[in-house]
């Protein structure tokens, strides 16, 4: 029997506005990608290509998500959490165990191991980290065609000067974290 391992991590627990993205992926032991490494030291160009190849070689991927609004309701890290979760029941094969990127597990029922810096060490969750990127930063560029005014596709909704300037000057969107602390500060100055 082979044994399914999924590999999740998360993308987005940082930035002020958005939904906190994961990833979900099994790999196929038939099919490997070779170069597979911690989104952040790809570019854009390079995880938009590996993004292509994971969804069309793995076993099996899933994104999960969790919304500002959940975000403000729970905190980032139990939204983080549950998006986690949302993405690995997301999966069209459920894993036989599973590796999250970091050093905390959310409270399911899969075997699992948390791991600091997996996003280097197993391809899965490199696979993952990718994915979750991906998809975080398609939403960012969606999000710009929206409202360019705020400089969402170069600063992707991290707290960066020239997103405070945008924040400060055109105000609090709906898709804010309203419970971080920079855009209550925003909302109290008006």
């Amino acid at each position: 029997m082979t044994n399914h391992i999924a590999g999740v991590d998360e993308v987005g627990r940082g930035p002020l506005v958005g939904d906190v993205v994961t990833a979900a992926v099994i790999l196929d032991p038939a099919r490997p990608i070779e170069g597979l490494t911690d989104s952040k030291k790809l570019s854009e160009k390079k995880r938009q290509q590996f993004a292509e190849i994971i969804k069309r070689d793995a076993l099996c991927w899933a994104i999960g998500r969790a919304t500002p609004q959940e975000i403000d309701q729970l905190n980032i890290l139990h939204a983080t959490m549950l998006a986690m979760t949302r993405a690995v029941a997301g999966l069209a094969i459920q894993p036989d165990f599973v590796r999250v990127d970091g050093n905390r597990l959310p409270d399911w029922p899969y075997a699992a191991e948390a791991v600091v810096k997996g996003d280097n060490l197993h391809a899965e969750i490199s696979a993952a980290s990718i994915l979750a990127k991906v998809e975080r930063d398609t939403d960012m560029l969606e999000l710009h065609t929206q409202y360019p005014d705020y400089g969402f596709a170069a600063h992707k909704g991290y707290p960066t000067k020239a997103h405070f300037a945008a924040l400060e000057t055109y105000g609090v969107l709906p898709c804010y974290r309203q419970s971080f602390k920079p855009v209550q500060a925003a909302l109290a100055a008006k």
